[in-house]
């Protein structure tokens, strides 16, 4: 007959800790259906911006109001949007109720802003989608000052954020990949995922590539995805992507 001893039942698994991207959004009405209205226009213009990414719902604006919050609405919405709502922050204790009772696990808050120091840390980006805030977190290496610098293939799914420093991408960028930068981003191979310079609202910053076909291009919060095609003269082509005032040019490089 067989059976298996205590000893292996302890290794049929491991428990450890695990730091993983997340989305958070921050919410800033207790009208679900206007929430869901506005998420709904504001990813249109950006489709496959989300992709079944986790998503923590940040109630620290809303803390105080009085009107109650239908959770499985708001659930319900992020989810149609390829998105998997999994935990709450910042709320009341009514709130933070009524959002377990929905089946959404109670995280800790964030913690108060500090000054930064260059090292391995866990990195914040905010990108403003009208009316809703999003937080990516991610867990970057930082290997010196001023450049962050990658020469391997970055594959869909993988995301890279460069604090405080430009970002120098040696291979392909894959579709469905991120590079994200608070400086320039620099891609020498194909750049076909999406990229974020500027992404503490630095107008200055730039992003270059040897080959540019990219999901999405991003300066300081101002966007544009492929659903507007590329000019002929700059897609597939070495091409440099900037702010000027309010929009972005894309120009081939010399």
């Amino acid at each position: 007959m067989a059976f298996t001893t205590a000893a292996q039942a302890r290794t049929s698994f491991d428990l450890k800790s695990a730091s993983l991207p997340v989305v958070a959004v921050v919410l800033k009405t207790t009208d679900a259906a206007q929430f869901a209205a506005d998420l709904a226009e504001r990813v249109a213009d950006a489709p496959g911006f989300f992709d079944n990414d986790p998503v923590l719902i940040d109630l620290a604006p809303v803390r105080e109001a009085e009107a109650s919050i239908d959770f499985a609405a708001i659930v319900a919405a992020l989810r149609r949007h390829s998105t998997l709502p999994v935990a709450v922050r910042g709320g009341s204790p009514a709130q933070m109720e009524a959002a377990r009772a929905a089946g959404l696990a109670a995280a800790p808050d964030a913690p108060p802003a500090r000054a930064e120091v260059p090292a391995p840390a866990q990195e914040v980006v905010r990108e403003v989608i009208r009316e809703v805030e999003v937080e990516v977190v991610r867990e970057v290496p930082m290997p010196g000052p001023g450049t962050v610098v990658v020469d391997k293939p970055l594959r869909s799914g993988q995301q890279v954020y460069a604090r405080g420093a430009d970002l120098v991408v040696m291979a392909v960028v894959s579709f469905g990949a991120e590079v994200i930068a608070d400086g320039n981003i620099h891609v020498y191979a194909p750049l076909r995922g999406r990229a974020i310079a500027g992404a503490r609202g630095n107008t200055e910053a730039r992003i270059f590539s040897t080959c540019l076909e990219p999901q999405l291009v991003s300066i300081a919060g101002i966007y544009r995805t492929t659903e507007t095609e590329l000019p002929a003269d700059v897609r597939g082509k070495p091409a440099q992507v900037r702010l000027d005032g309010e929009k972005l040019l894309i120009e081939p490089l010399a």
